[in-house]
């Protein structure tokens, strides 16, 4: 019913916009703006210099993080969770006694809110903080209010205080759409939670669920934990390419673009060696799944965790897969063709195409069809570059601004976390996003965004602003140079930005729908559509420069860079079908039909085309078995929706503010309140009206 295993949101409220923004809307005066002397708006000086860190608030007042007081120190954590907690019973007992109506459902969303404005940002401390006090005291709320949450979904008074409501048909008939869509999603929630079973097996559901975020927890760190090798066991001379401690040699990734093959084959081999108790802990929670989807009512966890998804069900998930697959197929081979023999060339001695060998391969094939070098686009994409560059689409397609704002002291976990207030030229104030993005000890090494605070329209009226946090993994700057990013990283910095507008931009009265709080398989589209502006030459010109001349880039070169991208985009989108299937076998029919590992051969072999590597477990390293178990498919499916968004309303003009305009109204303000192909095709059918002669989008509509 509430905010574990949705995606979720906290934060606080706090800090200032440059003067030129007092008064408009929600904003106040009394601002502080850093002025930096360069050739850069404010968002991308910000980013191309060192951070100032925390000795201007030296005299200020501290704040714990993200401004909640609270968090100035771990413990603050429980004394969040035990305020939570008790607002939580006084919810309870007004939902419980409220006559069943709109503000049941407005009752539900300040019950969600009040747990989730903990969980969510303990959620992204508990793996994030540099401080393990922090990150242990984070951990602890997380299991606390999950366990909290997963009792409400089997209260039944609390139950019955909602069917009351969907119930009575006059009352549902007059209910507008989005409060109506929200009351029937939490009603959802108490159904997929077990409210139907009788005391004994609810009690039984709780505590699998509860088990589940346990074993959850487990596996995610567990996919992240480095392996080690006796140093004489590796070649001596390939030892310098990994980190040394005493008479080991640490294996902490795939070095998938290290020049070297034997490099490239040792971390592979090491890196993804078996962990018994990894191996057991992915077993458990595959075998809990099925056990609650099972006591619920579904035949498998798939079944129970595609309901209200755009693909509604894993049959239709694997139809779409295997057509994909056979559609890929013969691109695919004719791209391991390619890489084989670019292997022979340079390889002769071994040309066989192993697991580790497409993507270092294919970049060696992209640098010479095309004459590209990724360090060659480097110098031109410094990290202010591109946010610059995000900062000229967002103003251009929806009026939107980035400014760069000091925190106060205590409020980020990091002093190079950058705080940006994302600002509409007429509504003012929409937001937060803290950048985190640069490499740290103990960090994880993944690119995500995490929503700390949903937005909601509140009882007084104000609307309560969302506030997001965007993490990658960039280098930092050197004394020479500011962040310099390969072209990969800048399409994953856009990725991570399309997420952060849909919270921003998310305007529901409700936050258990807003922003990215809505099907998985829709909540990609508006990230991966980002991905088509990244790699459109009509946007990378407007931002591309040499950050020691601001030289542009030349167009031969972005578009190049552009073309370059379709090599090996076969074998690449292959791998993610594979990826994909096995989510679905392993979320499939229990008990399995053989080990998790057998599984993961027959089904690379099948659906990639690649040898599987004896004594390897690549699915012990597949995260997203936790966040997306069961719908991995979604990038898969929501990059088809977001070409077909791309092709009707932007590939003319990347910059068309009216059908940015459109695309927010439409899509992204809606988050999870309306169905998402409902979205789409009011995207599309407003686009008809404007554009008649385009014929294109009804053959869209009817595949």
């Amino acid at each position: 019913m509430l905010c574990v295993g949705r995606l979720r949101g906290f934060g606080a409220r706090a800090g200032a916009l440059p003067s030129q923004w007092a008064g408009q809307g929600s904003l106040q005066a009394g601002i502080r703006a850093r002025r930096v002397s360069t050739s850069w708006s404010p968002v991308g000086a910000a980013f191309n210099v060192k951070p100032q860190g925390s000795r201007l608030d030296l005299f200020g007042e501290r704040r714990g993080l993200f401004g909640v007081p609270e968090l100035s120190a771990p413990e603050g954590f429980h004394t969040a969770q035990e305020e939570a907690l008790r607002k939580t019973e006084l919810l309870v007992d007004r939902a419980c006694s409220t006559p069943p109506g709109p503000q049941t459902v407005l009752i539900f969303d300040e019950l969600s809110d009040s747990l989730c404005r903990v969980a969510d940002l303990a959620d992204f401390v508990k793996i994030a903080h540099p401080e393990p006090a922090f990150r242990e005291a984070a951990e602890e709320a997380c299991r606390s209010i999950g366990t909290v949450v997963e009792k409400l979904n089997t209260n039944v008074d609390l139950y019955q205080s909602l069917q009351k409501l969907l119930a009575d048909k006059k009352l549902v008939d007059s209910l507008d759409p989005e409060t109506r869509r929200v009351a029937e999603l939490f009603m959802f929630d108490f159904e997929i939670s077990g409210i139907h079973l009788d005391k004994e097996k609810r009690k039984r559901a709780v505590d699998l669920n509860v088990k589940i975020l346990d074993l959850s927890s487990t596996f995610l760190m567990g996919t992240n934990f480095p392996n080690k090798i006796e140093k004489h066991l590796l070649p001596e001379h390939i030892r310098h390419n990994f980190t040394s401690a005493g008479d080991h040699i640490i294996i902490d990734g795939l070095h998938a673009e290290a020049p070297d093959d034997l490099v490239r084959e040792a971390a592979y081999k090491i890196f993804l060696y078996p962990n018994a108790g990894q191996l057991k802990c992915l077993e458990e929670l595959l075998s809990s799944r099925d056990l609650l989807a099972k006591l619920v009512g579904y035949a498998t966890f798939s079944h129970r965790a595609l309901q209200g998804t755009i693909a509604k069900n894993p049959e239709t998930v694997m139809q779409f897969l295997e057509k994909l697959s056979d559609k890929l197929s013969e691109r695919t081979l004719k791209d391991f063709a390619m890489i084989r023999e670019m292997k022979m060339k340079l390889n002769p001695q071994n040309s066989e195409v192993m697991p580790w060998d497409p993507p270092y391969y294919s970049g060696v094939i992209r640098a010479e069809r095309y004459n590209i070098e990724p360090s060659l686009y480097c110098p031109f994409f410094s990290l202010g570059a591109c946010m610059e560059g995000l900062n000229i689409l967002l103003n251009r397609l929806l009026g939107i601004s980035l400014y760069a704002e000091q925190p106060a002291k205590g409020e980020v976990w990091s002093e190079d976390v950058r705080k940006l207030a994302v600002v509409h030229e007429s509504e003012g104030l929409l937001g937060y996003i803290y950048c985190d993005f640069f490499q740290r000890a103990d960090k994880p090494h993944q690119d995500c965004h995490f929503t700390i605070r949903g937005g909601r329209l509140k009882e007084d009226g104000d609307y309560q602003l969302p506030v997001v946090v965007l993490m990658l993994n960039l280098p930092r700057s050197s004394r020479s140079s500011p962040t310099l990013l390969t072209p990969g990283m800048m399409e994953n910095l856009f990725h991570e930005m399309g997420h952060a507008m849909h919270s921003m931009l998310g305007r529901t009265r409700y936050q258990h729908v807003t922003g990215t709080r809505c099907p998985t398989d829709f909540a990609e589209v508006p990230s991966i559509l980002m991905e088509y502006f990244a790699n459109d030459y009509r946007v990378v010109n407007q931002f591309a420069r040499h950050y020691q001349t601001g030289q542009p880039l030349p167009k031969t070169m972005v578009s190049r860079l552009c073309e370059s991208k379709k090599v090996c985009a076969a074998a690449d989108m292959q791998l993610q079908v594979f990826y994909a299937t096995l989510d679905q076998i392993y979320h499939g029919k229990h008990p399995l039909r053989n080990s998790t590992t057998d599984i993961l051969k027959e089904t690379q072999e099948k659906f990639y085309g690649l040898p599987y590597v004896p004594n390897t477990a690549w699915q012990l390293r597949f995260s997203h078995l936790v966040g997306y178990g069961a719908k991995y498919y979604s990038y898969l499916m929501s990059r088809a929706v977001a070409s077909m968004v791309w092709k009707e309303c932007f590939l003319q003009d990347p910059f068309n503010r009216a059908a940015g305009e459109r695309y927010r109204r439409e899509m992204l303000a809606h988050g999870g309140g309306r169905e998402p192909m409902l979205m789409v095709e009011a995207v599309m059918t407003v686009l008809i009206q404007y554009y008649p002669h385009r014929t294109n989008i009804h053959r869209h509509k009817q595949q």
